[in-house]
């Protein structure tokens, strides 16, 4: 049976569910709030300390804590809006309403977290130059008003450009140590190249990661992984590799990163799209096997992806498993396409014999939008004879900052398999 592990995209919609479970929402935040005189007082203390807050759990739990949000408000501000990444439902925004202290510029916002917890957030601020939440737009108009947290030093960057975007991460959160350089690791080689293509009518930006001591090499292992315009300038994604092959937690392996170009690109791209998946097969892969020393074993290449990028990488192995062996999907979209044909790449599984494939799949427990579907495809899985599956769920939403972890465990997983994760 399939391995059960326990513990975001674009302009068109999932189908819309209920959320499970209300918000653990708390009254009483995990600091003294101040009164008017104490207010500097108070802000110079949570300056040294940092936000969001972290305290014990008011039910004496010792694997939850309360989470503390805060805002210092200009004087005219009447709202503040907290979103942390899929902790809220947008068709009910007020339940992420921030409170005010009467007579200071404090706001504040609490919630009791599973202790391995983290997310991404922001901040959407009424600073009361506009209509009030009277008007019909008005939370439409508060959603254009984002701000990053200036009390939290940790960021990471946002998908598609603009401000760096805050997050948060509890002491049991899994550890995003592999990520950071290492002066003991051998730096690979990064280089971005414009691969020609008929299929996709024009030049596409591919990033290309080469391990250290590889030019004598031969047949090493590939991983293909979508979104490369993210993964590599913007996340370093050479520096996880080359932790990984350091520790001889996956071995000296070729990394090739499409670029996505854009939203609308994206979309065409990477909703099962025949003509993508051929790019990678016969465009792609070629191109780098006369210039690097890549296996064409299926069996050693993993095509890796998030949302709609995790829904192509299962495409891609059920299209062409003579060339891809190996599905990394986070956070998959399978839920795609919305209306009457809703879960279709669950029900081409169900229909198709069981092909020479692996599947590492993983979601977080905060993406309530699309875990119903995604328990489908585990079962649907199950039930198709693909004993070596792997399914698990995080303390998360659909969030980068959970995909980075993710990520890592995943690519030793299916590449070295019985060597520690993270």
């Amino acid at each position: 049976m399939i391995t059960s592990m326990p513990p975001q995209d674009a302009p068109r919609r999932p189908p819309r569910t209920a959320r499970p479970d209300p918000l653990s929402r708390l009254t009483r935040p995990v600091c003294a709030l101040p009164d008017p005189e104490g207010v500097e007082e108070f802000w110079a203390g949570v300056a040294d300390s940092g936000t969001p807050l972290v305290g014990p759990d008011p039910r004496g739990s010792d694997d939850h804590a309360a989470v503390t949000f805060l805002w210092r408000a200009a004087p005219g501000t009447r709202a503040v809006q907290v979103l942390p990444n899929k902790l809220g439902d947008p068709r009910a925004p007020e339940g992420n309403l921030m409170e005010h202290v009467p007579g200071t510029d404090v706001w504040h916002w609490t919630l009791r977290l599973r202790h391995d917890w983290r997310g991404t957030y922001d901040f959407y601020v009424d600073e009361g130059d506009g209509p009030g939440p009277e008007a019909a737009d008005y939370w439409q108009r508060l959603r254009t008003r984002r701000r990053q947290d200036p009390l939290n030093h940790r960021s990471l960057p946002r998908r598609w450009g603009g401000e760096a975007v805050s997050y948060a991460e509890l002491p049991a959160a899994p550890s995003a140590r592999d990520w950071l350089p290492r002066p003991d690791a051998v730096r690979g080689e990064v280089s971005v190249h414009e691969v020609p293509s008929a299929r996709l009518g024009g030049d596409r930006r591919v990033w290309t990661y080469r391990p250290a001591g590889a030019h004598g090499a031969t047949e090493l292992p590939v991983l293909v992984l979508l979104d490369g315009e993210h993964w590599q300038p913007h996340l370093g994604l050479a520096d996880l590799l080359d932790n990984l092959i350091a520790d001889g937690r996956v071995p000296p392996l070729v990394a090739l990163l499409p670029d996505s170009v854009d939203v609308a690109s994206r979309w065409s791209d990477l909703a099962c799209s025949q003509d993508f998946v051929a790019f990678l097969d016969e465009e792609l892969l070629p191109w780098a096997a006369a210039r690097l020393p890549v296996t064409d074993d299926s069996a050693r290449t993993v095509v890796a992806g998030q949302s709609l990028g995790g829904l192509t990488a299962a495409y891609a192995c059920l299209v062409a498993p003579h060339r891809f062996g190996n599905a990394l999907a986070q956070s998959g979209s399978f839920w795609w396409p919305d209306g009457p044909d809703a879960e279709w790449l669950t029900a081409r599984i169900a229909e198709s014999p069981r092909l020479p494939v692996r599947f590492w799949l993983s979601f977080g427990e905060q993406e309530w939008v699309s875990l119903p579907a995604a328990r489908r495809l585990r079962d649907t899985l199950a039930d198709a004879g693909y004993e070596d599956a792997s399914y698990r769920e995080f303390n998360g939403g659909h969030d980068y900052l959970c995909w980075r972890t993710e990520l890592a465990d995943g690519l030793v997983d299916l590449m070295n398999p019985g060597a520690p994760s993270s």
